[in-house]
């Protein structure tokens, strides 16, 4: 049976992406076949397609997807014909109709999260868990600051970290956007294309800065994120929609208060099956519980993947965005 999958043989911007129609055959050991239903866009989609983030060419696009299992090949157990199941990679290919994947890349969907709702906040998710509470292990009541608060990620990032009990302050371009992000649980809101923002958060904490900063934009808050930081503050910088932050002194961390940074990935937190299976869990619990909930602001036809990036990158979406096969 012929499917369709997304393929670039060269680095460049979204009209890199063809399409080609593939035979998959069987699937091997260890292996099932997944059929998606519903495909997630990330940031690192456009990463991996630039170049960013280099990939073997020719090669596929995607992380993130969720589906039906449709074949099962020898030596899997864990799934069955008709399980639904939702996969963050690492493996790319994730823009397709359907494909042939290693059973232990994928995660049973329970019962409750719709598979829209699974392949436009998994990847996002798990890296929302392993950022606020692995990686910044913030606690009750710590003033932190969250760029892009109104993306994808950055609401996740606002509700769990709410959840947690922190003074969650947020970017954000646009008073429409302020809105979501205020709707997620952002205590306060700065519209960083009017003020600037290091000195509005000294504000806002009366002069202490805040105790971590999650910065998925990269070069262009780089500075900022630094000078918002308090005292021996942690500033994780996990994404370049801007540009990679690139060369940096060192020294700046001791001049401005003995800082740390970070360059954290969700598979390096992911690697281990077990701290696995415990994120995801954690994650599917809270959005059982109602604690986190997830905006698809826009939805397009998994072959428009092209135009999805293109509208991604000129920060034209809101929310998650899901492709539809």
């Amino acid at each position: 049976m012929s499917e369709r999958r997304a393929e670039i043989t060269e680095h460049g911007g979204p009209e890199v992406i063809t399409w080609q129609d593939v035979d998959l055959g069987d699937p091997g050991e260890g292996e099932v076949r997944m059929r998606n239903t519903a495909v997630g866009l990330n940031m690192i989609d456009t990463y991996h397609r630039k170049g960013v983030y280099p990939v073997e060419l020719p090669s596929g696009l995607g992380l993130e997807a969720a589906g039906i299992v449709e074949a099962v090949g020898p030596g899997v157990s864990d799934f069955k014909e008709g399980d639904r199941v939702v996969t963050f990679g690492p493996q790319l290919g994730a823009y397709a109709t359907a494909r042939n994947m290693p059973a232990d890349r994928l995660f049973a969907i329970p019962d409750g999260v719709a598979d829209d709702v699974a392949a436009a906040t998994f990847l996002k998710g798990c890296t929302t868990e392993f950022l606020v509470e692995r990686c910044g292990k913030v606690e009750s009541g710590w003033p932190v600051l969250v760029h892009a608060a109104a993306g994808g990620t950055g609401q996740l990032l606002v509700q769990w970290l709410k959840h947690l009990g922190a003074e969650v302050i947020g970017t954000t371009s646009s008073a429409e956007k302020a809105e979501k992000a205020k709707a997620a649980g952002a205590d306060h809101i700065i519209l960083y294309t009017e003020q600037q923002v290091a000195p509005r958060v000294r504000e806002i904490t009366g002069g202490k800065g805040v105790r971590v900063v999650f910065d998925g934009v990269g070069k262009a808050t780089w500075e900022a994120s630094l000078d918002s930081l308090g005292p021996r503050g942690l500033q994780i910088s996990f994404g370049n929609a801007s540009a990679p932050v690139g060369d940096t002194n060192l020294a700046i961390l001791a001049q401005k208060g003995s800082l740390f940074t970070t360059r954290p990935t969700l598979f390096d937190y992911y690697s281990d099956p077990a701290e696995a299976r415990a994120g995801a869990a954690r994650l599917f619990a809270l959005l059982g519980e109602g604690v986190l909930s997830v905006d698809i602001g826009q939805t397009y036809p998994l072959e428009e993947a092209a135009q999805a990036h293109i509208d991604l990158e000129a920060r034209k979406t809101v929310g998650s965005t899901v492709l539809i096969p």
